[in-house]
C-alpha cells in the first residue's frame, strides 16, 4: 500500500480469515528480516513495514499500528502509513466509517471520508521552543548552520524554511542532522518552502528511512511550524513529491487534522 508514494508493506495478524498466518512473524523482527522486506530489488520493497497487531493496553482500539523502518527500528507513528491501515481494513477486515488505532503515539483516530480521502486526528502537536533554533552540522561537503522548529507529533521533527526547497542536497543534511547529538532519539527533518498563506512545499528525510516522497508526520510538523512561525493561517495545503495533504490546526492545545488519501497496491500472502 501507498499514501502519496510513501510506500508499506502492511502485515495483518489481527483480521486474517487464515488463522494460520498469524504468528508468522516473530515477536521482534530482526534487522536483517526487516531489510529483506523493505529491498526494493531482492525483496518486495517498502519504506516502512505496518504491523497489525492485537491491541496491548486499550481494548477499545481495532487494532495496534507498529512502525517498523529498513533498519528494523520502530517509529512511534506514521501519518501515511495510519492512513493505508484504516483502508486496508475497510476493505478485509471490520467495515467502518471509523477506526481508532493503538500507537506508540497514543490512541489515533482515523475516519473514512466519502470522497475516498482520509481524515486523521493526529493529536495534540508539542513544540519545544516558541521560536527557531541554530543549529551547526558537519555534513561531507563541511559544515553548515541549520535552522529549524522543533515539533513532536508524536516523534520528532527538524522543520526548516528555505527559499527553495529543490535547492536543498537532502541526502546530505538529512542524515547529518537526523544523527545530530541535539536529537537524542535521532529525528525526522523537513524542508519547507512558503508557497502562500493557504499552501507550503515540503520536502522530507525521514528517521531510519532515508528519502520519502511523502510523510504525513512530517506534513504536519511542517504545517505546525509554519503557522507558529505566522507563515500561514490555520489550514493549508501541503504539496509533498508524491501528492497533497490537507492539513487543519486551530493552535496550541488542539489537535491537528490531516486529510489525504490512500492506496492499495496489491495482495500477497506468505509461502513457508
Amino acid at each position: 500500500m501507498h499514501g502519496l508514494g510513501n510506500d508499506f508493506v502492511v502485515i495483518d495478524e489481527v483480521t486474517s480469515s487464515d488463522r494460520s498466518a498469524k504468528g508468522l512473524l516473530p515477536r521482534k523482527m530482526s534487522a536483517e528480516l526487516a531489510r529483506s522486506l523493505c529491498d526494493r530489488r531482492l525483496g518486495v520493497g517498502c519504506d516502512q513495514i505496518l504491523r497489525l497487531v492485537a491491541p496491548l493496553s486499550d481494548k477499545t482500539a481495532d487494532a495496534r499500528m507498529e512502525v517498523l523502518n529498513p533498519d528494523a527500528s520502530e517509529a512511534e507513528m506514521c501519518g501515511n502509513g495510519i492512513r493505508a491501515v484504516a483502508l486496508y481494513l475497510s476493505r478485509y477486515g471490520t467495515k467502518k466509517t471509523e477506526y481508532r488505532f493503538e500507537t506508540l503515539a497514543g490512541l489515533q483516530t482515523v475516519k473514512m471520508e466519502n470522497d475516498g480521502q482520509v481524515c486523521v486526528n493526529m493529536g495534540v502537536p508539542k513544540h519545544h521552543a516558541e521560536k527557531a533554533e541554530m543549529l551547526e552540522v558537519t555534513t561531507p561537503k563541511g559544515t553548515q548552520f541549520f535552522t529549524f522548529w522543533d515539533v513532536s507529533m508524536g516523534n520528532p521533527h527538524a522543520v526548516s524554511f528555505v527559499s527553495k526547497v529543490e535547492a536543498i542536497e537532502l541526502e546530505n543534511i538529512g542524515p547529518a542532522v537526523e544523527r545530530h547529538s541535539r536529537f537524542p532519539k535521532r529525528t525526522n527533518v523537513e524542508f519547507v518552502e512558503v508557497l502562500s498563506k493557504k499552501a507550503i512545499r515540503v520536502r522530507v528525510w525521514e528517521r531510519g528511512a532515508g528519502v520519502t516522497l511523502a510523510c504525513g508526520t512530517g506534513a504536519c510538523a511542517s504545517a505546525v511550524a509554519a503557522i507558529l512561525a505566522g507563515h500561514t493561517g490555520s489550514e493549508l495545503t501541503v504539496h509533498l513529491p508524491g501528492g497533497d495533504l490537507k492539513i487543519s490546526w486551530k493552535g496550541k492545545g488542539e489537535p491537528v487534522y490531516m486529510t489525504g488519501p490512500a492506496t492499495e497496491v496489491y495482495l500477497g500472502c506468505w509461502v513457508l
